[in-house]
C-alpha cells in the first residue's frame, strides 16, 4: 500500500512538472509570436459576391458604408488558380474595398464567368463565416433594415448570463444570401465586470478599452459636451493664438485625427489643416446638426459646414475618444456629396 502511495505521488509530481513545462513553452511561444509576427490587428475581411454592383449597393445604400478602392478586372493565370484551389475556367477578378465605419474594411471579390460553387456553406460547414456589425440600438437597426427589405433569421436575442451577458444579437441575410449579424452591448459584456487583463476590441470603443483603467478619469456627460462644444469653437476660430490656447484645453498633446484620406498627429498638424480650411472657405462655419451623443468617455457630434446661405454645404460626424480628461483620438467621417 505504501509503495502504491509513493508511486502515485511520483506520478502526480511528474504530471504537474509536465503541465508546468507545457504552460511555460506555450507562454514563450505566444510571446515569440507577438514579437516576430508583428501583427497589430485586422485590416479587412474578404468575401466573394456574385454581383459586385449589387453588393456595393447593399453595403452603401442599406448599411451606409463607403466604397473606396477598385482593382481589376485582373486576369488569373493557371498556376494562381491551381495554388488557390480555383476552377481552371473561372475568369478575371474585380476587387472593391469598402470602408465599413469604425472597424475592419470589407473586400469584395467578383469573378467573371465564375465556375466555382454557387452554394453557400451550411452553418456547420468548414469555412462558413459571417461579419458582425455593431449597433448602439439593435431594435432601431432591425426596424430600419426590415424597411429596406432585409431578411432576418429570427429576432434579437439578449444573452442572460455568462461572459456575453448583456449582448443582443441577430442574424440577417444579404441579397445574395450571405449571413451577416447585428450585435449590440451598449452597457458592456458580462466578462468586463471582472476587470480582465485583456479586453475584446469593440467598434463602440476603438481603443479597446470598454473598461477604463482604475487610474483614468471618467468625465461627466456635461464635461464631455462642453469639451466637444469647444472643439467646434476651435475649428471656427481664425485667430491662431486663441485657437492654440483652446486646443491645449481640449486635445491631448499626442492627439490623432483620423480621416478616410489622412491622419493628422498633434496640435501642429491639426492646426495646419484648419488653416487650410479657412483659406479655402473663409466664410464657412461649423455648427451642430443635432445634440451631442455621449457614451462613457466617447462622444459623437453630427456637424455641418458652409456659408450662411448654405450652412449644410458639407456634413459629417466626429467621433471623440477621451483619455485623462482630453481628446486622444478624433475620427472624422465626411458624408458623400449628393
Amino acid at each position: 500500500m505504501k509503495t502504491n502511495n509513493k508511486t502515485n505521488q511520483k506520478l502526480q509530481t511528474s504530471a504537474i512538472a509536465l503541465l508546468n513545462l507545457v504552460l511555460f513553452f506555450s507562454a514563450s511561444e505566444k510571446a515569440e509570436a507577438q514579437n516576430s509576427a508583428n501583427i497589430v490587428g485586422i485590416d479587412h475581411v474578404g468575401i466573394n459576391v456574385p454581383d459586385l454592383n449589387q453588393a456595393i449597393g447593399f453595403f452603401t445604400n442599406v448599411l451606409g458604408f463607403s466604397p473606396v478602392t477598385t482593382l481589376g478586372p485582373i486576369p488569373l493565370d493557371d498556376v494562381w488558380k491551381k495554388t488557390n484551389n480555383m476552377q481552371a475556367a473561372t475568369g478575371p477578378v474585380t476587387i472593391k474595398m469598402i470602408q465599413a465605419g469604425t472597424g475592419a474594411n470589407i473586400e469584395l471579390f467578383e469573378y467573371k464567368d465564375n465556375k466555382g460553387s454557387t452554394q453557400h456553406p451550411g452553418g456547420d460547414d468548414i469555412g462558413a463565416s459571417h461579419i458582425a456589425f455593431y449597433t448602439d440600438d439593435i431594435k432601431q437597426s432591425v426596424d430600419y433594415l426590415k424597411s429596406k427589405g432585409v431578411q432576418f433569421l429570427g429576432e434579437p436575442f439578449l444573452m442572460p448570463s455568462g461572459d456575453t451577458e448583456g449582448e443582443s444579437w441577430v442574424y440577417f441575410l444579404t441579397p445574395w444570401g450571405s449571413k451577416m449579424e447585428l450585435v449590440s452591448y451598449p452597457n458592456g459584456k458580462g466578462y468586463e465586470k471582472n476587470k480582465p487583463a485583456k479586453l475584446l476590441w469593440s467598434p463602440k470603443n476603438p481603443l479597446g478599452k470598454s473598461n477604463l483603467s482604475q487610474n483614468e478619469e471618467i468625465l461627466s456627460e456635461s464635461a464631455i459636451r462642453s469639451l466637444v462644444e469647444t472643439h467646434l469653437t476651435i475649428w471656427n476660430e481664425k485667430d491662431l493664438k486663441k485657437r492654440v490656447a483652446l486646443m491645449k484645453k481640449v486635445y491631448a498633446d499626442a492627439i490623432e485625427m483620423v480621416e478616410s484620406h489622412f491622419i493628422a498627429k498633434g496640435h501642429s498638424e491639426i492646426n495646419g489643416f484648419i488653416d487650410g480650411l479657412h483659406k479655402k472657405n473663409p466664410n464657412s462655419r461649423f455648427s451642430h446638426i443635432k445634440a451631442i451623443d455621449v457614451n462613457h468617455n466617447i462622444a459623437r457630434l453630427y456637424w455641418q459646414n458652409g456659408p450662411s446661405d448654405k450652412p449644410d454645404a458639407v456634413t459629417g460626424m466626429d467621433l471623440f475618444i477621451f483619455e485623462n480628461g482630453k481628446v486622444s483620438r478624433l475620427y472624422v467621417f465626411v458624408d458623400d456629396k449628393k
